[in-house]
């Protein structure tokens, strides 16, 4: 277990896991007070924030910048994420799943493959751009 848990990636997948878990309750929360779409949005900011502070301690090493520029960076790159994810999120829930008759909890199903569907990318965008080595 612990030669896994060496593993960047895995321990990538973990963290955001841990991640996405904060953003899909924070939807859930939210979405009793605010249309589905907004409820993702401002969801995503709670879970992005949960996310930067996990990868920082647990994933990757240390860039050599500030933990504000580091930040700035996380943000760019989730702020693209973001956007797959609201796409996929609501395209499922709005015309994917009412077009096939999928009704069970469609909302929470669409919303959990939407946070799934960056994974690779938001992976490769932080390890080489939000958590790149900084050069002095």
């Amino acid at each position: 277990m612990k030669a896994l848990l060496s593993n960047e990636f895995v321990r990538f997948v973990l963290t955001g896991g841990t991640a996405a878990a904060v953003n899909i309750g924070a939807r859930i929360l939210l979405s009793l007070a605010m249309p589905y779409e907004a409820a993702i949005a401002f969801a995503y900011l709670v879970g992005m924030v949960t996310a930067y502070f996990l990868a920082h301690r647990f994933v990757f090493a240390a860039s050599g910048g500030t933990m504000a520029s580091e930040f700035s960076r996380f943000a760019l790159v989730n702020l693209l994420a973001l956007v797959q994810v609201w796409l996929v999120s609501v395209g499922l829930a709005r015309l994917i799943f009412p077009a096939i008759g999928f009704t069970y909890h469609a909302e929470t199903a669409a919303h959990v493959i939407g946070v799934l569907s960056p994974i690779g990318s938001s992976y490769i965008g932080h390890r080489r751009f939000s958590f790149a080595r900084r050069r002095k």
